[in-house]
């Protein structure tokens, strides 16, 4: 008799695990709850969202996880230990996703989108956000009115809260006490290998390689230096020992970079193979210098030692693990979230770049101190975490 209640059973070919689908098989685990994650966007924010996948397991430690995101975001949720399914908002995949019901569904995005997709299935119980029939978003819980209320607010957005975005998830979708997880990213053995190759290319005579993210989404293009902040950066760099820089960043960044490294002893990452390659280029490099962009949350996820100015955006809602430091610009008129600037001086001509500097200093000193921690290390084992 064939198992339909393990979690690796699928109905129409073998598992792969097994010979034989019946009581004697050896590989058997029940599936549990059906759980289902709705985060379509930003690519970033989806990275940053691996985070509550530790809590929802010791919430629900018998579960089957469905996560439903926006392409190319589901490239980011490769190799993930904790999701069994990750289905886009393509056709075909909502879809299957109308065969599917679930125990419980967690709406993290505040967008009609991401509501939506909840309406292809069913679900018995709701956290996170929902919409009423006008198209208005709601929390779906007293439990998300927090949040939701931090985006009605930009005073108490900007200046009041305190509390990071990984710890208003945890809250909003009731997934127990704040345990500060870290991001689940990961890399197949064939990309760490290829992180080791580029290392070992990039870093000839065993130089630190300083990751330089330049570039950010569109949608708010003010998270990124200028060209010429750029080259005065590296210009600073190279004034430290024994350290090579990598411009690192996507196919809308390629021509930019090649502008940012003109003349100067750089090496430009590739841009253009796709975002499991990027991620790639960030594993090579032992310390990453970024704005608040996809490329800051890799590094984050990767375990890097990261310096991350804030113009636009609300460096309070980042946690670095204790493993980094926050540049805010000095601009008085910041954090904004504004889409577009007109102001004479910009948010990131008023990053100083000496305390760039000194982040990266003090990253080249926690690379070789004995007393690094690892993610794991973050949680007591005597705490609710453990």
């Amino acid at each position: 008799m064939a198992r339909t209640e393990c979690r690796y059973f699928n109905g129409y070919k073998p598992c792969g695990r097994s010979a034989h689908c019946d009581l004697g098989c050896t590989n058997f685990a029940p599936r549990g709850l059906s759980l289902l994650v709705i985060h379509l966007e930003a690519l970033g924010a989806v990275v940053r969202a691996t985070s509550i996948l530790p809590a929802i397991k010791r919430k629900f430690p018998q579960s089957h996880i469905t996560w439903v995101t926006q392409a190319p975001a589901q490239q980011l949720l490769l190799h993930n230990p904790y999701i069994d399914r990750v289905l886009t908002t393509h056709s075909n995949d909502l879809l299957a996703l109308q065969a599917l019901e679930f125990d419980v569904s967690l709406v993290v995005d505040k967008s009609l989108k991401a509501t939506g997709v909840l309406k292809h299935t069913r679900a018995e119980l709701v956290y996170g956000f929902v919409a009423n029939s006008s198209g208005a978003i709601l929390p779906a819980t007293p439990a998300a009115q927090e949040l939701w209320e931090l985006g009605l607010d930009d005073h108490r957005k900007f200046f009041v809260n305190q509390k990071p975005e990984t710890q208003l998830l945890i809250e909003s979708l009731e997934l127990g006490p704040y345990c500060r997880d870290p991001y689940v990213l990961r890399l197949s053995d064939d990309e760490r290998n290829e992180a080791d190759r580029r290392r070992g290319l990039w870093s000839g005579r065993g130089e630190r390689l300083i990751g330089l993210n330049t570039g950010c989404s569109a949608t708010l293009p003010n998270k990124k230096l200028s060209i010429q902040n750029h080259r005065d950066l590296i210009a600073l760099v190279g004034q430290l020992p024994n350290v090579k820089v990598v411009l690192l960043g996507g196919p809308e960044d390629t021509e930019r970079n090649q502008m940012i490294g003109e003349g100067l002893p750089v090496i430009v990452s590739p841009t253009d193979m796709g975002l499991r390659d990027g991620l790639v280029s960030v594993a090579a490099c032992d310390l990453v210098v970024t704005g608040d962009s996809l490329g800051m949350h890799m590094a984050i996820g990767l375990e890097k030692w990261v310096v991350a100015w804030f113009g636009p955006t609300c460096a309070q809602e980042i946690d670095l693990y204790d493993r980094g430091v926050r540049v805010v610009s000095a601009a008085e008129c910041g954090p904004c979230w504004k889409r577009s600037c007109h102001q004479i001086k910009m948010c990131y001509d008023q990053v100083a770049l000496h305390d760039l500097i000194l982040g990266i200093q003090k990253g080249l000193q926690w690379l070789t101190s004995s007393t690094r921690q690892p993610l794991s290390a973050t949680s007591s084992s005597a705490s609710p975490c453990s």
